[in-house]
Order: structure tokens, then sequence, then C-alpha cells
């Protein structure tokens, strides 16, 4: 093939990639009307938006009762508890702590029933980043061998403090 050919065959080429690419300015997110013609003549459409996205949904706190009167559950039920050697909301459960005592994480989110109070519930930041919830000031864990419903662990003394269901005022079920 002569260097002219080559080169005039890779300038059509060029030129119907810019021409393809240059068709109607609209985009599929663009609002402006366009026009279509059928049988009956142009018809005006207008381009419709998208959605916008749910909120994920996040992890939810309500009340359930309990043999230590009522305690903080998540959506299925299962108890929430508090880590008493923790006296600020900087999580202090690590490791095999978190294995036995897993965190609540803080998914989409937040929200709490009605019965609660909305002003008490925060984040704080894990070493790994990810977020945990703090009701009270407090952050908030599960105990990893307990059943929705249940709450065999409160009162219980490991890994150097102790573990009490919350109330809803944030603060310690009690002992006793």
């Amino acid at each position: 093939m002569k260097p002219r050919f080559r080169y005039l065959l890779a300038c059509l080429v060029a030129g119907a990639a810019i021409v393809a690419g240059c068709g109607d300015s609209a985009s599929e997110d663009d609002d402006r009307a366009t026009t279509t013609s059928d049988a009956a003549g142009p018809v005006e459409e207008k381009a419709e938006p998208e959605p916008e996205a749910e909120p994920e949904p996040g992890t939810k706190l309500a009340l359930g009762p309990s043999h230590v009167g009522s305690v903080l559950v998540d959506a299925v039920d299962q108890a929430i508890y508090l880590f008493d050697v923790e006296d600020t909301s900087k999580p202090e459960c690590y490791g095999a702590c978190a294995r036995a005592w897993p965190p609540v994480y803080a998914n989409g989110r937040p929200e709490v029933a009605e019965s609660l109070d909305r002003e008490l519930l925060d984040v704080t930041r894990r070493n790994d980043g990810r977020k945990q919830l703090t009701y009270g000031g407090h952050p908030l864990y599960y105990y990893a061998h307990e059943g929705p419903g249940e709450v065999l662990c409160h009162n219980v003394v490991e890994f150097g403090g102790t573990w009490l269901a919350v109330t809803s005022a944030g603060e310690a079920a009690p002992t006793t």
C-alpha cells in the first residue's frame, strides 16, 4: 500500500470517528426537551430525570424486654452491651475481645425507635476506620454467643471489665 493511500485511509477513519462521537449534544441526564417524529408530526418528549437513590437503611436500635428491664436491642432483637472500662466513646475492645464482643457497626444512617433519645446516638471511629455506634457516649457491642431475644451476659466480667446491657438512658442496666 502506498504511503499516500495509507494517510488518506487514516484520515477517513479518524474523521468518521469524530463525526460518530459528535451527534446530539443532549446527554441521557439532560433535562432539555427533545423532539421526535411520528406519523402525526413532531412530538415533544421530556427526558426523565434519574430517581434519587434511597438512603441505605441503617443500624436500628430499639428497646427489648429482659430480666433486668428494658434494654437496647437491634432490629432482630439482639441485646446490646457496653464495656464499663470504656469511660469515653473511644473503643478499647479489639482482637480476641472484639471476636467475643463484636462492635455494633454504624451501617447506613443509624436510627433509633421512638422510645429512645436520638440525641444519645452517635458514632465513633475504630482503629480500622470503621464506624461503631455509641449511645450515651458508650461504644456498643453484641455478645457473639447469644441469640436474638436473649440477655445472658449482663454483668459478666471478661477482658478486664464488666459487660452490661444498656438502658434507654444510655446507662448500664441494674446489676441486682
